[in-house]
C-alpha cells in the first residue's frame, strides 16, 4: 500500500470560488485516497474518494470529530456585502479559520494551508488586510507542525453570481498586471486555478514550520500542484 492510498485530506470552503477548483484537483490527482470536504450545505456532486460533512462552523469542534487527516486545506472567506457587517466578515475570515484549524489539528493533520491576501497586515489600516493579517497571527499562535499561507492579489475567476466589479476587474486585470512592478507584483491578478494549484504544490512540499508564499512564489507552487504526482 502506497502512502497515498493512506492519506486523507480535510478541505473547508468547499463551494467557494479556490475551493470548488481545488475540491477538482484533489479528486483528478493521486494525492489523497479520500477528500473530505466540510460544507455548510451539501456538495452537488458524488466522487468514490470524496466524503461530505456538513457542519455549523460556529459549532465544527463539537460537529467534526473522531477521524485523522494528512493535509488540512482552508478556502474559507467571504465578502463583507455577503457577511453583511464588518463583525460578519471577522467571524468567517478569522473565526472560522481558527476554529476549523483546531479541528485540522484535533485530527493530527501533518499539514495546514490557508489562503490569505497579499498585503495582509494586523497593523493595517485597511480593515480587510488587517484582518488577514490578524488571521495569519492567530494560526501562527496554534503551533501547528506546518502552516503554508498563500497571500494572492486579486484572484481572477467566475463565480456563480455575476458581479460587474469582478467582471471588470477579470477584463482590465492582464493589462495591468504588467504595470505592477517592484514591490506591487504581489498585487497581480492570478487565476483561481493557479491559486488552487499552489495549495496542492505546498501539500507536496515537504516544508517545515510556517511558510508565507506571494505572487512569484504561487507560481512556483503551482508548477509543483500541476506536476503528476508520485504514486
Amino acid at each position: 500500500m502506497t502512502e497515498a492510498q493512506t492519506k486523507v485530506a480535510l478541505l473547508a470552503g468547499a463551494t467557494g470560488l479556490v475551493g470548488g477548483v481545488l475540491l477538482d484537483l484533489l479528486l483528478e490527482a493521486g494525492d489523497f485516497s479520500r477528500v473530505v470536504a466540510v460544507t455548510r450545505r451539501p456538495l452537488a456532486r458524488e466522487h468514490p474518494r470524496l466524503a461530505n460533512r456538513t457542519v455549523q462552523f460556529d459549532k465544527i469542534a463539537s460537529q467534526l470529530t473522531g477521524f485523522t487527516c494528512h493535509t488540512a486545506f482552508c478556502c474559507l472567506g467571504t465578502t463583507i456585502r455577503t457577511a453583511g457587517s464588518e463583525q460578519g466578515f471577522r467571524r468567517v475570515d478569522v473565526d472560522y479559520v481558527l476554529a476549523f484549524a483546531r479541528v485540522a489539528q484535533a485530527a493530527q493533520a501533518q499539514r495546514f494551508i490557508v489562503v490569505s491576501s497579499a498585503g495582509a497586515n494586523a497593523s493595517s489600516k485597511n480593515f480587510y488586510l488587517r484582518t488577514k493579517g490578524e488571521m495569519e497571527e492567530a494560526l501562527g499562535e496554534t503551533n501547528l507542525a506546518a502552516l503554508d499561507i498563500l497571500q494572492p492579489g486579486v484572484i481572477l475567476g467566475w463565480r456563480h453570481e455575476l458581479r460587474p466589479l469582478e467582471l471588470a476587474t477579470r477584463v482590465l486585470m492582464p493589462l495591468v498586471n504588467p504595470l505592477l512592478v517592484g514591490s506591487f507584483a504581489a498585487y497581480r491578478g492570478i487565476s483561481v486555478r493557479t491559486v488552487a494549484l499552489a495549495m496542492l504544490g505546498a501539500a507536496r512540499s515537504g516544508r517545515r514550520g510556517t511558510s508565507r508564499y506571494g505572487y512569484t512564489a504561487i507560481l512556483a507552487l503551482a508548477r509543483k500542484g500541476a506536476a503528476r504526482a508520485v504514486l
